[in-house]
């Protein structure tokens, strides 16, 4: 485990959680009504399975309920939502360190005194038979109200996407972009929390880095003309440029998300599980990799001002 940790700790410097909706191999649920989840405001008829879920267990009535939570709790509690709604998904937590998961949750841990960043993703794919979903949008607004009202995130520096017509649109480029945003602004003893709710898929690996064969992905709404987003560009455009000392909170509600961040350390709320352990077939090779490459360019800033050096290092997973 020591070494581990240390191969962690030279490819994602930055302490970076993410809870998914699922397992790789499952999908993922939209609700059509959330009011029997019993959030202070549904905002809405529809909304994702696990956002919807990790809500009810967090927040209610507007207080800070986690403070009485462990994070195995948290993760068992939402599993238990989801199935008395009829829902097989198993949520995960995976992280960049290994985590007591006896320990008490924090979304945003009481010692962070810098600015607290979000960049909030929700996508219904309006139009897009049969693909369209309902409840990304409500999501997006109601963990925007979790966050701000529990956690002290100001509007100022909360992004959010939505094909809604009023903020930017959630395309491929825009997408990577705003979590490139996010990750050159933040800074040591900063928070960071990012949301994703939409399709998520699985693309044959191309590049040999996945025990199963699969590369997970994110869907933009733009997917049909410009691909989907794979874990490996995820890794390079975000986890992996974040600068140590930044704390970082994900929460992805799609399908196949188990393991679309690349992060080493992982615990399944499947009710067998008691520790958080290395993430199953996990290589630390084309980690390593990676954070070379990104260290060796001369930094995530260089990277994105040469799109000849980030083709350099991205390879055949910039072209989708």
């Amino acid at each position: 485990m020591e070494e581990a940790i240390a191969n962690a700790k030279q490819a994602i410097p930055a302490e970076v959680r993410m809870i998914s909706g699922c397992r790789d191999e499952q999908t993922s649920a939209d609700v059509s009504n959330v009011a029997s989840f019993q959030l202070p405001d549904p905002a809405g008829r529809a909304g994702g399975a696990c956002t919807s879920a990790m809500l009810k267990v967090l927040y209610a009535d507007h207080k800070k309920l986690e403070e009485d939570l462990s994070f195995q709790e948290v993760l068992l509690k939402i599993r238990e939502v989801l199935q008395e709604k009829g829902y097989e998904q198993i949520p995960q937590l995976s992280s960049s360190r290994p985590i007591d998961i006896k320990n008490t949750f924090d979304l945003v841990p009481d010692s962070i005194t810098g600015t607290r960043r979000a960049v909030m993703i929700g996508i219904n794919y309006v139009g897009d038979n049969p693909g369209e979903l309902a409840g990304c949008h409500n999501d997006v607004e109601n963990m925007k109200e979790y966050i701000k009202d529990v956690h002290g995130f100001e509007e100022e520096n909360i992004t959010i996407l939505m094909d809604d017509n009023e903020h930017t649109s959630p395309t491929r480029d825009n997408i990577l972009a705003a979590y490139r945003t996010i990750v050159e602004e933040s800074q040591p003893g900063d928070a960071v929390f990012c949301h994703y709710s939409g399709h998520g898929g699985k693309l044959r690996d191309d590049d040999g880095d996945e025990a199963d064969g699969y590369d997970e992905t994110l869907v933009p709404l733009d997917y049909k003309t410009e691909g989907q987003i794979r874990d490996d560009l995820l890794f390079k455009n975000l986890v992996g440029g974040f600068k140590k000392g930044v704390f970082c909170t994900f929460l992805m509600d799609c399908c196949h998300s188990g393991s679309v961040l690349d992060l080493p350390f992982q615990f399944a709320a499947d009710g067998e599980s008691d520790s958080m352990g290395i993430s199953p077939g996990f290589d630390f090779g084309p980690l390593l990799g990676m954070a070379a490459g990104l260290a060796g360019s001369g930094g995530l800033a260089e990277i994105i001002s040469n799109p000849q050096k980030l083709m350099e290092i991205c390879g055949a997973c910039v072209v989708l």
